[in-house]
């Protein structure tokens, strides 16, 4: 390990289900000592992107598994998903580098728990990481999938909402579960969002500050 990770992503639920561009989370990449060397990120400002290849606190592994969005009633096998329980328990984000401060690196779009281990940071690279002819298999049933987010949010810091806002926008839901009276919680940052979900819609019911 040579960083850690720090968000507001203090509980599973709710974190993205991949590394998103146009997120507006941002997470903290914090060095260990023994890599906290300026000189080892000299450069780095001059790339806009960045792979993180970061460890899942999971040991278990199955050879298929119940993706979110087919509804989780439909097995895949675990090498054609992206399912945290694998054999080797490694996640791979591409994430946007926003800043670098005291010599943490700020980064958006990170798909991570608070305290994820990071084992190493590269280059994202436009002219080989990137095709344009890819085919997104059964994922592309996913992509642009959002829901409408209201409820009363006076009570909570506008950066707040705004994070709250986008993780409901995606449906942290598990994908078998669409009962409209059931209530859902999900904790951010400190915060307890209480909310339903009623068709394509998120109605936030409470949101409270944990003490």
């Amino acid at each position: 390990m040579i960083a850690y990770a720090r968000n507001g992503h203090t509980d599973k639920f709710g974190i993205p289900r991949q590394s998103r561009e146009g997120s507006p989370i941002l997470t903290r990449i914090v060095f260990e000592p023994e890599y906290r060397v300026a000189e080892a990120l000299r450069g780095i400002e001059g790339y806009s992107h960045l792979w993180l290849i970061w460890g899942f606190n999971t040991t278990d592994w199955s050879p298929t598994v119940r993706p979110p969005r087919l509804g989780g009633n439909k097995r895949m096998g675990v090498f054609a998903t992206r399912s945290p329980f694998r054999p080797n328990p490694i996640g791979l984000s591409s994430v946007r580098l926003v800043g670098i401060e005291n010599g943490d690196l700020i980064v958006s779009g990170a798909d991570v728990l608070d305290g994820t281990p990071i084992y190493d940071i590269k280059p994202y690279l436009s002219f080989s990481d990137s095709h344009e002819d890819a085919r997104n298999g059964f994922a592309e049933e996913s992509k642009g999938y959002r829901l409408e987010v209201t409820g009363d949010r006076d009570s909570v810091p506008e950066s707040i909402w705004r994070d709250i806002e986008y993780i409901l926008s995606q449906d942290p839901r598990p994908g078998y579960q669409d009962d409209p009276a059931r209530e859902y919680k999900l904790d951010y940052a400190g915060w307890t969002v209480t909310f339903v979900v009623e068709g394509r819609k998120v109605i936030v019911r409470k949101i409270e500050k944990n003490s």
